[in-house]
């Protein structure tokens, strides 16, 4: 593994049918291909996979899971499926100090990984690995196990958190193309302007937001992965977002990289 410090990325995914489609935001996220060096692993933060404890997939053929239903046909014939890493799962596990990290060889890869990689490591070579979320920690908590991440990445491994920081499905619109709703780019502009200022705790805090936090986040997993990509932030660093817009009126696709 090499001495080059790999980037960190956190990437809004939004719905499955993104792997699928060509639009802006694919368009953004596949410049990725030609921007990044080359990883040894690539490590996900994943919305999609919620535990009691925090796990990473340890197998050395991870399935590709198709966790969503009711979907095109068409998305279900994707094919990603790159190897797994028995050997960087107990690196990783033995390695991050203060976080208590469990192999687990049987769980797969999810679209959060899936359908985002499929644009930026197209080629299905480079060993992808998930690591979960705890669900039955609060959101400093997750601030401090992405911290302890950050030796991993003078390791050669990409850590890409993937989900949104608003997401709310219950007030979506089918039409990716709808205006969206004032509450969404509130919400969305506010952390945005907190990741360019490095006020994380201002994001750790962010049910302190009011209403529109609420209404953003109605639940946590897919803005927690972004909390893990901030703390990953190194002094010096600079924080760059790769894309902005919000989808179906209520889905945050925000992007950044931090190199």
């Amino acid at each position: 593994m090499g001495n080059l410090t790999m980037p960190v990325l956190f990437i809004g995914h939004g719905s499955p049918m993104n792997a699928i489609h060509n639009n802006d935001y694919t368009a953004d996220i596949k410049k990725l291909s030609v921007r990044l060096p080359e990883p040894a692993a690539v490590l996900v933060i994943s919305a999609h996979w919620l535990t009691r404890g925090t796990r990473i997939t340890s197998g050395d053929k991870p399935d590709q899971i198709y966790d969503f239903y009711g979907f095109p046909d068409e998305l279900y014939t994707i094919k990603y499926q790159p190897p797994g890493s028995p050997e960087i799962a107990a690196m990783v596990s033995e390695s991050v100090k203060g976080a208590a990290i469990t192999p687990d060889e049987d769980r797969g890869i999810d679209h959060a990984a899936w359908a985002v990689l499929r644009h930026i490591l197209p080629d299905e070579n480079i060993p992808v690995l998930e690591l979960s979320l705890d669900m039955n920690v609060h959101p400093a908590d997750h601030y401090k196990i992405g911290k302890a991440l950050s030796g991993l990445r003078d390791k050669g491994i990409l850590i890409m958190g993937s989900g949104n920081i608003v997401h709310n499905l219950s007030v979506m619109d089918y039409y990716e193309g709808v205006e969206p709703q004032d509450w969404a780019v509130e919400f969305d502009k506010r952390a945005g302007k907190c990741l360019l200022e490095d006020n994380h705790t201002e994001l750790i805090e962010y049910e302190k937001w009011g209403k529109i936090a609420k209404y953003a986040v109605p639940t946590d997993e897919h803005y927690i992965p972004m909390l893990y990509a901030a703390a990953l932030k190194k002094e010096g660093e600079r924080l760059e977002f790769i894309h902005e817009s919000i989808h179906h009126g209520t889905i945050s696709m925000r992007s950044f990289i931090i190199s």
